[in-house]
């Protein structure tokens, strides 16, 4: 082997080494880490892109980005597999190797991309960064994943008053500007031996402080509230396999049921110069199913009773049945401080893949004969209704529907003066699930300004504010209750991503269209 072939085999695998940079960017960045490299993270990948003549390997580097930074940042799957799927350990980190391949193909897809639009265009060289940038952000805001993340979220998790601009933009716009400011920064690298390389540097630097410091004003010009609600959340921490047997109909059912009562009666006791208006408890909580039909039996009747001598509302989670398909619901009640259900109630809409339902089982129903286990629920009709309860009007979400802006945009169309979201995140250990759910549920109220009350079964319970401003936090995995005063307004204005909701998505789609047509024209008059 030649001299030159050596240092050329040398140079090459130093190049492998930017994708890996930039999946460890990627994934550091992500809650419960500091959003540190956010605005640099893809700079080592589409440097890498740039220096390959083959397609294979611009593929294979978005494929090893994209591996990397699911490791580290969603690495709580593998718990997930060991708890929710009972799988072994090495069974569980090997599904976790398989999600990390297939969860974020929206990355060596984007290099596909980019790699044949440049080459049919005959795109020049610099324009060929910037149509980067623009699908990469395209790519990301329209890949599906079970669990959509995105980089606007890191700095909420940080308290960096840059997330206050998500009123105008929401936490997917932030995300894509942050991804779009990776661009001056890949020319600031390539030009860091010249002036115009740390001009550039200092310019973004600037522009994110500039933003920083307005994010203060946005939240300080906030219209002040003109209402107080005091609720009472309740986190229970029951058990998996003691939660799974009373759904199962194998006991623990009433020692739930007690525990939830218990948790209340004594928060009510401990606080009594409280005006409670309603307790809060989670995701299912109530361990038997509950409704119009259901109402007479024994577990209801004792929760009616109960509430009836505490004088208490409560909103809690239940499951139902569907009286079209008998299938079983996940649905969200209102009782009044008589016990009494209170009309509407509301089942979840936006079920979780492979948990609640099995994708394509409509077209092919031999599926479930393959997957016997997947649950299978019946779909509620959409955020088209409020819960009510007194003068409340309040916007309902179960869990997983958090992550969906346009749910929630949904919720805010309808007036609602605040959302409750009800979660079990008992599933996912610990460590980052927790605290990246947490933030990704609280965004919806930056987004619209509206408080948000969230109690989980196993944490993490609280409540923010319109302002984004977060109160305490309930601990992990420990019985807790804790009782909020929430401000709010009754006649909440619109924000502007309410009313503006496609208006960035369409400023990027048309600045690629454009830049498309451009490259299209160029290549006709240059023919």
């Amino acid at each position: 082997m030649t001299t030159n072939t050596q240092k050329q085999l040398t140079i090459n695998n130093k190049h492998w080494l930017l994708p890996i940079l930039s999946g460890i960017f990627i994934g550091t960045s992500y809650i419960p880490f500091p959003p540190w490299a956010s605005l640099f993270c893809f700079v080592p990948l589409w440097l890498f892109w740039q220096q390959q003549e083959k397609l294979k390997n611009v593929f294979l580097g978005g494929l090893l980005t994209a591996f990397i930074f699911t490791l580290i940042g969603f690495n709580w799957v593998a718990h997930t597999l060991h708890e929710f799927a009972s799988l072994d350990w090495p069974f569980a980190v090997l599904g976790l190797l398989i999600y990390a391949l297939i969860a974020h193909l929206y990355v060596p897809v984007t290099g596909l991309i980019w790699f044949v639009a440049q080459h049919k265009l005959k795109c020049p060289k610099h324009l060929s960064i910037p149509l980067m940038a623009l699908i990469t952000v395209i790519c990301e805001a329209n890949s599906y994943t079970l669990f959509d993340w995105n980089f606007g979220y890191s700095w909420y998790g940080a308290n960096l008053p840059i997330y206050q601009w998500a009123e105008f933009v929401g936490f997917s716009g932030l995300s894509a500007l942050t991804l779009l400011c990776n661009l001056p920064l890949y020319y600031a690298w390539q030009q860091r031996q010249q002036k115009s390389g740390k001009t550039i540097l200092m310019v973004v630097a600037s522009i994110f402080i500039i933003l920083n410091i307005v994010g203060l004003g946005l939240k300080a010009r906030l219209e002040k509230p003109d209402s107080t609600l005091t609720t009472l959340l309740v986190q229970a921490s029951i058990e998996n396999s003691e939660k799974m047997a009373a759904e199962l109909g194998k006991g623990y059912s009433r020692e739930i049921l007690n525990r939830y009562m218990n948790l209340t009666e004594q928060a009510i006791h401990t606080n009594p110069e409280k005006k409670i208006d309603f307790a809060l408890w989670p995701e299912t909580a109530f361990p038997a199913l509950l409704g119009e039909q259901f109402k007479n039996n024994t577990l209801p009747l004792a929760l009616s009773s109960f509430l009836k001598r505490q004088n208490m509302a409560l909103i809690t989670g239940a499951y139902s049945v569907e009286a079209k398909t008998n299938l079983i619901t996940n649905s969200l009640f209102v009782l009044n401080n008589a016990g009494e259900l209170v009309a509407p109630h509301y089942s979840k809409t936006i079920l979780l893949a492979f948990g609640e339902f099995i994708p394509g089982e409509h077209y092919f129903p031999q599926i479930r004969d393959w997957l016997p286990e997947t649950g299978h629920f019946a779909r509620g009709q959409g955020p088209n209704e409020l819960l009510k309860l007194n003068d409340f009007m309040m916007g309902a979400q179960i869990c997983y529907e958090s992550l969906f802006p346009a749910f929630a945009r949904s919720l805010a169309q309808l007036n609602a003066q605040f959302i409750v979201n009800v979660t079990n995140d008992s599933w996912y250990g610990n460590w980052q699930e927790p605290y990246q759910h947490l933030y990704m549920t609280l965004a919806r109220g930056v987004e619209f300004r509206r408080p948000i009350l969230r109690v989980t079964n196993t944490g993490i319970s609280t409540v923010s504010l319109a302002s984004g401003d977060i109160l305490t936090l309930s601990p992990i995995h420990e019985p807790w209750a804790g009782i909020y005063e929430v401000p709010y307004l009754k006649n909440p204005p619109a924000t502007f991503y309410q009313t503006w909701f496609w208006l960035l998505p369409g400023i990027i789609w048309g600045t690629l269209m454009s830049l498309c047509g451009y490259l299209l024209i160029r290549q006709y008059n240059n023919q």
